[in-house]
């Protein structure tokens, strides 16, 4: 339970009142084994949270939001929608848009980053001031009305009231959420009437709170579909499409599968996300994009067999989403970074890396990878078949393979913005998740020409230290978990 903290106003003591609502790992590790699914109850209780600080669900409509659910890619499909729309609002003939606020989650180097306006993330002051606004309101009602005031929402529900409270409060009249787990219970989900919604393509992840099959995770992620409201999703494997159509049909909403569109695959549009795979999402938010133009009362011409208008071209190549796909050179060192975290994500993750591999090339490689709540065996070998499929046997993967925690500096431990709760405090101390995975990479890359190096190591900055202490040039790819990608970029920019 939070305890109730005196009013300040800096974004460190923000941060910091944020924390106490994390749920710790026992309490997390108890609702995993008890099977306990995400139910009925939560969108009722969200509402609530709603109430308390002074807001109905309806009043959001004002904010003409679109929707997005899925497995993978939902933020960067978010980002590109973004992108896109930006350009329009950054038009002198075009006035439907004037503010456009993005909630995405989890963040990279700072909480702020999940609360957008206008592509940049929530200034520190603002960030603060919101977040408080918040918090007291919530404690006053509580008070008023006979309530305990140390009692909020786990942190995800506050952060997506802080979201909504913020972009009512700036005026915001095109916002993008995303949805945090699943759909149908998800805190987002209190969204009465978007102007349209997307689901991205879907895999098996967070089987403890939506179900191990492709079926149940369709229908949680189809939640987000309204009465009336236009749908759209990628192509997806049979069952889960047939799902998807049948709760629109149920809610009386058109539902359109986007391939990718032509020009895209063309190659035409040079994506500001340049991996293979986000084609796929750069085509969705395209379809996301238009749609919503068309219910703000804007006809861009734009069709699945069409050229892309030129607004949409430039909000594709313009696009910047830090940790996925990224590449970052420093020196004689590439690094490719990209979060992914699923079986899934892993596998294209590791083809886009693949891809940037010249064979014939001196540089040294380097794998740093962490994940410490998924299946951590299936991911390693996702990743190392994604590899060996473009690579090949014969050639070495890595010189160097690093397995660390998301911890971020040595000493001090975390920055404050990526302090988590919500792992086995012990089993980061022990390096157990670690030394499994440092496991299953020998026994994956076991082998003719199989050379790597295997560092178990307890801090994402003794991870960099690696990297730099190989003389020469080196080609780093950091991925498994969006925390320790931006712990990552903590430590090479702090």
């Amino acid at each position: 339970m939070a305890t109730s903290l005196a009013p300040t106003r800096s974004y460190s003591d923000a941060v910091t009142a944020l924390n106490t609502l994390q749920t710790n790992f026992s309490v997390l590790d108890a609702i995993r084994k008890s099977g306990k699914k995400m139910n009925h109850q939560a969108i009722p209780e969200m509402i609530e949270w709603v109430r308390r600080i002074g807001y109905k669900p309806s009043d959001f409509n004002k904010l003409n939001i679109i929707h997005v659910a899925g497995t993978k890619g939902k933020g960067s499909t978010c980002a590109f929608t973004s992108s896109i729309l930006s350009q329009y609002r950054r038009d002198p003939g075009t006035f439907s848009i004037s503010k456009i606020g993005m909630y995405t989650s989890p963040h990279l180097r700072a909480v702020r980053e999940r609360i957008q306006l206008d592509g940049e993330s929530l200034s520190e002051s603002l960030f603060a001031k919101y977040f408080f606004q918040v918090w007291e309101r919530m404690e006053a009602s509580a008070t008023a009305e006979g309530h305990d005031p140390t009692v909020k929402p786990v942190y995800f529900r506050f952060l997506t009231l802080v979201a909504f409270h913020t972009y009512m409060e700036e005026g915001v009249d095109t916002a993008i959420f995303e949805v945090g787990v699943g759909g149908e219970y998800d805190s987002t989900n209190i969204i009465e009437k978007p102007t349209v919604a997307g689901i991205t393509s879907l895999g098996i992840d967070h089987v403890s709170v939506l179900g191990a099959t492709i079926e149940e995770i369709a229908w949680h992620k189809a939640g987000v579909i309204k009465p009336m409201c236009p749908v759209f999703t990628v192509e997806q494997a049979g069952s889960a499409l047939e799902v998807i159509e049948k709760r629109a049909k149920e809610n009386n909403s058109k539902l359109g599968v986007v391939g990718v569109h032509p020009a895209i695959a063309a190659n035409e549009v040079k994506l500001g996300l340049s991996a293979e795979y986000q084609k796929a999402n750069a085509s969705l938010a395209a379809a996301l994009a238009a749609e919503h133009l068309k219910a703000l009362g804007v006809e861009v011409g734009f069709a699945q067999d069409s050229p892309l208008p030129k607004f949409f071209k430039r909000g594709l190549e313009n696009v910047v989403w830090p940790g996925r796909c990224q590449i970052k050179q420093e020196g004689a060192i590439e690094w490719c970074i990209d979060g992914a975290h699923t079986v899934e994500s892993l596998e294209v993750a590791g083809k886009w890396f693949a891809g940037r591999v010249d064979k014939d090339d001196k540089r040294k490689r380097v794998l740093i990878f962490n994940q410490q709540v998924r299946d951590s065996t299936a991911l390693i070998s996702s990743l190392a078949n994604s590899l060996k499929q473009v690579l090949g046997d014969s050639v070495p993967l890595f010189d160097h393979a690093v397995f660390c925690t998301n911890v971020t500096w040595k000493g001090n431990g975390y920055k404050v913005d990526l302090a988590s709760h919500g792992s086995d405090p012990n089993a980061v101390a022990e390096l157990v998740v670690q030394k499994v995975l440092a496991a299953a990479w020998a026994e994956e890359t076991s082998g003719p020409g199989s050379k790597s190096v295997t560092h178990v190591l307890p801090t994402i900055e003794d991870a960099v230290r690696v990297v730099k202490d190989i003389e020469g040039e080196v080609q780093v790819f950091v991925t498994g978990s969006l925390h320790l990608v931006g712990g990552v970029l903590e430590v090479l920019d702090p």
